[in-house]
């Protein structure tokens, strides 16, 4: 089986290179994209067409309902069901999409976490309703960890005080005796290179299209059903419908919001590309299809 990763910034047309690439290696193709993970959010997330997804058999897309939580974790073991499932079909891999950190997370491993028992979770829950008490203890504790941490990053101090109340140990202390597990294989990544300027015109002409395609009728019922709690809703697309519907925009100023928004987007994932993976393969999309074959 043959593995390889495409990635880019939103809008440069990984999906549909992806399916191409898939139809002519006779792949599956994983996605890594933090919204396309869910239902119900399609037009917010760009996420294929239902015709797309049946020409090839698609993995990490509306796994789970937009109130449930998603990991680098969870991605892993979803990875790695995914390569089993290629293996028993004889099929090739390629994993695609924009959410570049569990590409890297996966390539470079992750370090185990302690046994995390009810009576642990209980006792961190309860702890947890004063989070800048928690915050304060597990700087006093380990202050090199904490201070990458910041003070209202609530699921990352949660992460923190499960490690120290399971193991004893602090998280730094954990992590350096628990070192994450590389991957074996190397996995080639070819990356869409896109100027900025063709980049806004595709975002600007996308974002139009959302809209065109039900945009605000979908986020309206995504509050409807799941609330505006989860972090899913707080995603670039809907918070500016959300900022729309309570009157504080115009539409025109929604739209110029999200294309804004959008646009910084894809440049800190331009510059996350670049800078977080060694020996990647950068061109043109128009380019990038043939180099894929050849390699």
């Amino acid at each position: 089986m043959k593995q390889l990763a495409i990635i880019g910034p939103t809008a440069s047309g990984k999906s549909n290179l992806a399916i191409k690439i898939a139809q002519k290696i006779d792949a599956y193709i994983l996605s890594i994209d933090s919204l396309s993970i869910y239902k119900d959010i399609n037009i917010v997330s760009a996420k294929p067409s239902q015709k797309e997804l049946d020409t090839i058999r698609h993995f990490g897309i509306d796994m789970l309902y937009p109130h449930e939580y998603f990991s680098a974790e969870i991605f892993i073991t979803l990875y790695k069901k995914v390569v089993q499932i290629c293996q028993n079909d004889n099929k090739n891999l390629i994993i695609v999409g924009g959410t570049s950190f569990y590409l890297k997370s996966l390539i470079q491993g992750l370090s185990p976490l302690p046994c995390i028992d009810a009576k642990v979770k209980s006792r961190v829950a309860l702890q947890m309703r004063d989070l800048e008490k928690c915050y304060k203890f597990l700087l006093n504790r380990d202050s090199a960890y904490m201070q990458k941490i910041d003070i209202n990053d609530s699921y990352r101090i949660e992460k923190a005080l499960l490690i120290f109340e399971a193991s004893g140990l602090t998280p730094s202390k954990w992590f350096e005796n628990n070192p994450p597990l590389c991957m074996s294989e190397e996995i080639p990544i070819y990356n869409i290179s896109v100027t900025r300027d063709v980049l806004r015109e595709r975002i600007a002409k996308r974002t139009k299209k959302m809209l065109e395609d039900g945009l605000i009728d979908e986020v309206c019922s995504l509050e409807k059903n799941y609330s505006r709690l989860p972090n899913a809703m707080g995603s670039i697309g809907i918070s500016e419908v959300l900022e729309y519907l309570d009157g504080n925009v115009s539409k025109e100023e929604m739209l110029e919001l999200i294309s804004i928004h959008t646009s910084q987007l894809a440049k800190r994932q331009q510059t996350f590309n670049k800078t977080q993976f060694n020996n990647l393969i950068s061109a043109p999309l128009e380019e990038l299809e043939d180099i894929i074959c050849f390699h």
